[in-house]
């Protein structure tokens, strides 16, 4: 009996040539998580506020361009990340999220409000930026 019949349904051996793993299909990100990656760009300083403009409303905008001069998400020489996000939806076309963003070990947390338009796009309708800085969990 050859090793290809005893292996476990599902097993694939990466040492084997031929043996593939089979790769889940990405679900596309809910708009929070979008959301998050974006503003998270802006506030990193990796992007400038302007390419938040069509994805804003009301008074958002507005705190971006007082919160984003500072890079307030950006700190030192490392990369931050989006390490949770979660939403809530209070009412119908509402998204109330928060998201922890970890840049080495210091975590730092995000709120912000999405509201969806007529046209059924997401916009972001207010940021908060909140806590102090924490030690990451390990």
């Amino acid at each position: 009996m050859s090793k290809d019949r005893t292996r476990p349904a599902g097993r694939y051996d990466r040492s084997r040539p031929g043996t593939v793993p089979r790769q889940r299909p990405r679900r596309p990100l809910r708009p929070h998580h979008w959301f998050a990656e974006r503003l998270l760009a802006v506030l990193s300083g990796q992007r400038p506020v302007h390419w938040m403009l069509g994805h804003t409303i009301g008074e958002a905008y507005d705190q971006l361009t007082r919160l984003a001069p500072d890079a307030p998400l950006g700190a030192g020489r490392r990369r931050p990340v989006v390490r949770a996000c979660h939403g809530t939806q209070p009412a119908t076309g509402v998204v109330e999220a928060f998201a922890s963003i970890a840049t080495g070990e210091q975590v730092r947390a995000m709120a912000f409000r999405l509201e969806q338009g007529p046209d059924l796009r997401w916009r972001c309708a207010a940021i908060d930026l909140g806590g102090e800085r924490l030690p990451a969990a390990r």
